[in-house]
């Protein structure tokens, strides 16, 4: 239980610092509600999982195989950061989220009546990928969970990497919900344009300064 704690502390300290992927959290339940933006770090907690799975099991014929298309996983990552920039700059309102054209009561009351699987599965999907392609997070994975004494296959791994999980997904539940307060309040067409044009233009700069740092190695 120990370990399962710290993992759950380590989940915390990973997922925290606001970089683009909270951007994205952030805007998606600014602008499609609470449902959105939790599926997005959801997406995010599940490769935190993933390579902590990776790094306390010891499989270092993976590891070593990520770090060798490091450069590789960076330039598809800056490049689809890129993307999602320019996306989300030119994105229009889906059907079941904010309407700049419908008022914030009617907004409210489509979205308590369905639910966009597709969409949040997309949102899910983005956030996952997008995580996989920074491949050094396994190394500070290694570095944690030795420290800990949990990279065996024994209950010690899974205690850690299922804590790891629970913390990060945490952190993006708090984030969501928080952030969800703001939706329906605030919703408008120029709400909503300067969300997009703001959010974008910085996942934007990411990706600019991620395939920068890429090329520049």
């Amino acid at each position: 239980m120990s370990l399962l704690f710290r993992g759950v502390i380590i989940g915390l300290a990973i997922a925290t610092p606001v970089g683009p992927i909270g951007v994205l959290c952030i805007r998606r339940t600014l602008a499609y509600g609470r449902a959105s933006g939790f599926a997005s770090g959801l997406g995010a907690a599940t490769a935190d999982a993933l390579y902590g799975s990776i790094a306390a099991f010891g499989l270092t014929v993976v590891i070593h195989l990520l770090l060798g298309q490091r450069f590789t996983l960076q330039l598809v990552g800056g490049g689809f950061l890129v993307y999602l920039g320019i996306r989300t700059i030119f994105e229009k309102p889906r059907s079941l989220g904010i309407d700049p054209d419908m008022s914030s009561a009617s907004n409210q009351i489509q979205a308590r009546q369905s639910v966009n699987w597709h969409a949040l599965g997309r949102d899910y999907g983005t956030t996952f990928f997008l995580t996989l392609t920074n491949p050094m997070t396994i190394l500070s994975f290694a570095a944690i969970f030795a420290g800990l004494g949990a990279t065996t296959v024994t209950g010690g791994g899974i205690l850690a990497v299922t804590g790891v999980f629970i913390g990060s997904a945490l952190w993006w539940l708090v984030l969501s919900l928080a952030t969800g307060f703001f939706h329906g309040k605030l919703a408008g067409p120029d709400f909503f344009r300067w969300t997009k044009w703001i959010s974008g233009g910085i996942i934007l700069v990411y990706g600019i300064l991620a395939l920068i740092n890429a090329l520049w190695r």
